[in-house]
């Protein structure tokens, strides 16, 4: 649906009234039904005040005070939050440690004679402007930091406590047009049953919070916090990215109807842990789960995953202020080797820039399009002693157990070549310095961008594996900018020309006799599991979360369906078509998957 379509029903929900249907985007599944908690910004109304020379120092050591008091709760936020969410608040930490900030809030007291809290807001103001202007996620999420960390100053200047300091007195639906992550961690998790926010996108804080915690969110809609009320009656569908307000009886009848049987699939799909990922005819595809941290290994191991097909290592350098060491990095490589060996852990290098930068990074932010500019390969390559030192540490773990090394964002021969005359490099020096290491760990390319696709039989012979990034190759092939809601309708996974590009990948691959690997979000659809084995993948690296489904859409099959509805859809004209031909396939071969994704 176009985000037309979108805007256009909410603001028919909000004449409609009760029953009134807001669409979103779900950013964490499951379904949640109670009364709204609705959390405004109506504490942060700013007077303009003109002050006297003398009070000038008076006003400064206000904002100074306010500062340190932010910092340290913030701090304090940070300190007992769980570790996969704490490094979300060195970002507002940077922000209270910016030069050009404090100093422009001093100036404006200073020169501008007027009180603080209105030079501060005016400041936010315009920094907030200057970031909106570039359209990328990461900007848009610093954004959110920016108005976070202002709303908290201002809160420590006036006294007033924050929406998330007042606790809720009964379990309840969050709503609000924004919702900072210092505001959601301080709330008490037990008495939070969803998220519903206007607005938001899939790699949002509040998407991340609500998936480590479990709680379902939708983020999106748009103006659906001014059409409610507190103690207003919400049906909430992280699943579809639904919010119904005031849901009827027989609405809520249904959605009853519906959980009950999603969690009887549910529990079946829990006895599938130890059985293998064989289609009915017998052709084995390798499961694997994405991680993101150490801790993670947990929920793939229970989940019933082959190995880790991508182990990301971009937590390790965002979550601090300092470059972590090639022995910080090694602890954490080996305690996910050894753990999974001899399952194999695929360590996937710095993947850095596009919407991930490091906090001490000079200029990283100044590129008008930071997603196809220095990142990924790019930027290791540039770098060279901050990725031999990362390949080091992953050559130290691969003498625990079945470590492989996957390289991001290949375009061309030439950074393949580059990249493994550093890896040798990287070897020489820990031979000197005898440490052991395995000698022959497997290399692979990340496909993601077109050019590399197209190449893949002469990336093949510098390489053991490939493995497709669908994310950015869609993004790339269709011209489509993921978090541009305007164009968002033209992201297609079924589109024919991405079918065709990951056909030519695989069919590549499959003449060097190597395997060819999918670990973007396409994995994760069990819908488009048979389509994906028919092209000719051997491997599936998807969410811990959504692996067991996946299994499952794989054991109902044959191979021979799966290559007729790959067949099929390579010269199909219509993205659609070939989603229907996937649903179709489900209807006939695993109508409980449609359960979960309907």
């Amino acid at each position: 649906m176009r985000v037309e379509d979108k805007v256009n029903q909410a603001d028919e929900a909000n004449a409609a009234g009760a029953g009134a249907l807001f669409l979103g985007i779900g950013v964490c599944a499951g379904v949640a039904v109670g009364r709204a908690f609705c959390r405004r910004h109506e504490d942060h109304k700013i007077v303009e005040r003109d002050i006297a020379v003398e009070d000038v120092p008076r006003e400064i050591a206000r904002f100074e005070s306010a500062m340190i008091a932010t910092r340290s709760q913030l701090r304090e936020i940070q300190k007992s939050s769980d570790p996969a969410v704490a490094g979300i608040f060195d970002a507002h930490l940077m922000i209270l440690d910016d030069r050009p900030f404090i100093d422009r809030v001093i100036f404006g007291v200073e020169n501008r004679m007027k009180n603080v809290e209105y030079v501060l807001s005016t400041v936010a103001h315009e920094f907030v402007q200057s970031l909106s202007k570039v359209q990328d996620d990461y900007l848009r999420e610093r954004v959110a930091d920016v108005n976070d960390v202002a709303r908290r100053i201002l809160r420590n200047l006036g006294g007033v406590r924050g929406a998330a300091e007042k606790p809720l007195a009964e379990p309840a639906i969050l709503v609000a047009d924004d919702l900072p992550p210092s505001e959601i961690v301080l709330i008490d998790k037990t008495k939070v049953l969803g998220i519903a926010m206007d607005l938001g996108s899939p790699t949002c804080h509040v998407a991340i919070l609500a998936g480590k915690m479990g709680i379902p969110a939708v983020v999106g809609l748009h103006n659906f916090s001014a059409a409610v009320a507190s103690g207003d009656e919400i049906l909430l569908d992280g699943n579809k990215g639904h919010a119904i307000l005031r849901p009827s009886a027989e609405l809520l009848g249904q959605y009853d109807r519906i959980a009950a049987s999603r969690r009887s699939v549910e529990i079946s799909l829990r006895e599938l842990k130890d059985q293998p990922s064989d289609t009915r005819d017998g052709c084995r595809i390798f499961l694997a789960a994405n991680i993101e941290m150490p801790q993670d290994v947990d929920q793939a191991l229970s989940s019933g995953a082959d190995g880790v097909g991508l182990f990301r290592t971009e937590y390790f350098f965002m979550s601090r202020q300092d470059l972590p060491s090639e022995d910080e990095q090694f602890q954490a490589y080996r305690d996910v080797v050894s753990r999974l060996t001899p399952a194999p852990t695929i360590i996937r290098t710095l993947d850095l820039g596009g919407d991930k930068f490091l906090p001490n990074l000079d200029g990283a932010l100044n590129e008008s399009n930071p997603f196809m500019g220095w990142r990924a390969i790019r930027f290791c390559l540039a770098q060279p002693d901050l990725f031999k030192t990362q390949l080091r540490a992953i050559l130290r773990a691969s003498a625990f157990g079945n470590a492989k090394i996957m390289y991001p964002m290949i375009s061309n021969v030439d950074e393949i070549v580059r990249a493994n005359a550093i890896l040798d490099q990287a070897k020489k020096e820990l031979f000197e310095r005898g440490y052991p290491f395995n000698p022959h760990i497997e290399v692979g390319a990340m496909i993601e961008v077109p050019s590399a696709a197209m190449i893949a039989d002469l990336i093949a012979p510098h390489v053991s594996f490939f493995s497709l990034g669908t994310n950015d190759l869609i993004q790339y092939t269709l011209a489509i900018d993921r978090g541009n809601e305007r164009v968002a309708y033209l992201y297609e996974p079924t589109h024919p020309a991405i079918l065709r590009l990951i056909k030519h990948t695989a069919d590549a691959g499959h003449r060097f006799g190597i395997w060819t690997g999918l670990c973007g979000g396409v994995g994760g659809d069990p819908l488009m599991t048979p389509l994906l084995v028919g092209l000719g993948l051997d491997e599936l690296s998807v969410s811990p979360a959504v692996l067991p489904v996946v299994k499952d859409a794989i054991r109902s099959i044959t191979y021979s369906e799966a290559r007729d509805i790959a067949d099929a859809a390579l010269y199909s004209q219509s993205a659609m078509d070939v989603q229907e031909m996937s649903r179709e396939l489900a209807r006939k071969v695993a109508p409980e998957i449609l359960e979960l994704v309907v």
